[in-house]
């Protein structure tokens, strides 16, 4: 028995276990369209994602759509979506690029989500119309053997922790391991491929749309304006190219179920750190309460930002980590160094050019010596504005361009010896001893 066989005898859901969820989707699905009888909605209910598809993996989520008719304005369509799962479900309203209700039907997790019912993805009324035709597709274009290769494409895109479209994630959505493995005909397939991928591969399983920018293009077989891989990450991308690689050379069952990794003691943090000779610091903020999914970007984009920053004062960044608990964002940031000269080189135009009058009448009495000349250009040893990184940023943080909802005076700082001794032991090993899932 091969590797895969093997993996698909604990992943592929058994009989009970399909028969289960089949059933909940049914009786949730009756439930949904008696209650839009009761309140004259003339509205169909349709099951999608996995579960409708037959790719589902244990323990999946139900997702069943309200197709209003196109006359119906959006507003009100989102109104009476909202009311339906707020009766149906006693949900919680989720708020992405589209309104809907997530809640729980028979130990079940149920996404509850009104759209239109369109007859061409030309027509888009909301952000979520094609998926209708998303499941469609899917459906007529696999048959079990394929539906089980995708369910192994899933499990090890899990494995590996490029399984996901949401922002935390920035990678694979279920439906883009759905489409990579009809156009491949397989999981080893679509892993023999993506070895040999590069930046920009671009994918088309029916018509080619306009040019797209992006890691990889898979222009979405439905509707060939969009890129279903437009979530995916650089990093992303290229950590399933280096897993891909490495199954091919030694396929493991790791790859699929990797072992947890156990966390370094704080005294091997502590040789680790002196033996970089880098600096740590913590960066904490309060959590704001707000939709996680929309979080999860603002905290990349204050993580990205925080960096700029450090590495416009020099004190530069060798790797950094975040985590969100339910009250803090948590960043440590690895860096070459946390203080810095009193004094540093500022470099002025070049001599010939009209703007360096304008820099010698500025720096004429500089309290560090005047200009001199070096490679043609004026030069100047200038004071620094900032010396620790902690002043830097406690005065830089409400102008590094955060997250809109991340509150900069909410900012908390610990110092190097202060991280080592606090901060999380897991985040810790992940930034002083990064290795891949695989790998542990």
């Amino acid at each position: 028995m091969s590797l895969e066989e093997t993996v698909l005898k604990r992943i592929r859901p058994s009989e009970a276990e399909t028969k289960r969820i089949t059933d909940a989707a049914g009786r949730l699905k009756k439930k949904i369209v008696s209650y839009l009888k009761a309140h004259k909605h003339d509205i169909n209910v349709m099951l999608v994602g996995s579960v409708a598809k037959g790719t589902f993996l244990s323990e999946p989520d139900l997702d069943m759509f309200l197709m209003f008719p196109d006359s119906v304005p959006e507003e009100e369509m989102v109104r009476i979506g909202l009311a339906a799962g707020e009766e149906i479900l006693h949900g919680e309203r989720m708020y992405a690029e589209h309104p809907y209700t997530r809640g729980d039907f028979d130990g079940l997790t149920v996404d509850l989500v009104p759209c239109y019912a369109i007859k061409d993805t030309s027509k888009l009324m909301s952000a979520v119309d094609r998926t209708p035709f998303h499941t469609e597709y899917v459906i007529s274009r696999t048959d079990e053997r394929l539906r089980d290769e995708i369910r192994l494409l899933k499990v090890f895109m899990k494995g590996i922790g490029t399984y996901g479209a949401e922002p935390n994630t920035r990678g694979f959505s279920g439906y883009l391991c759905e489409s990579l493995t009809i156009y491949y005909g397989g999981f080893l397939n679509v892993v023999k491929a993506a070895s040999e991928w590069k930046e920009g591969v671009t994918i088309a399983l029916e018509k080619r749309g306009p040019a797209m920018l992006g890691p990889m293009v898979l222009y979405d077989p439905v509707d060939p304006k969009r890129n279903v891989a437009s979530a995916v990450h650089i990093d992303t991308f290229a950590t399933f190219i280096a897993a891909c690689k490495h199954y091919l050379e030694g396929p493991d069952e790791k790859f699929f179920f990797p072992n947890e990794r156990e966390p370094l003691t704080e005294e091997r943090l502590r040789e680790l750190s002196g033996e970089r000779g880098s600096r740590l610091i913590t960066v904490i903020f309060d959590t704001p309460d707000v939709n996680r999914d929309n979080l999860y970007s603002q905290i990349w984009k204050t993580r990205y930002a925080l960096t700029r920053k450090l590495d416009s004062y020099d004190f530069t960044v060798l790797r950094a980590v975040h985590d969100m608990t339910k009250t803090k964002i948590i960043m440590i940031f690895e860096l070459e160094r946390d203080m810095l000269s009193k004094t540093f080189k500022h470099i002025g135009p070049p001599v010939w050019v009209r703007s360096s009058s304008s820099f010698l009448a500025k720096w004429k009495d500089n309290g560090y010596g005047g200009p001199f000349i070096d490679e043609g250009q004026w030069n100047v040893v200038a004071e620094r504005r900032h010396r620790s990184v902690t002043e830097m940023l406690s005065d830089e943080v409400a102008v590094a361009g955060i997250g809109r909802d991340i509150v900069p005076e909410t900012l908390m700082i610990l110092g190097h010896d202060d991280t080592l001794r606090t901060a999380d032991k897991n985040l810790l090993t992940e930034l002083l001893d990064p290795k891949h899932p695989w790998d542990v």
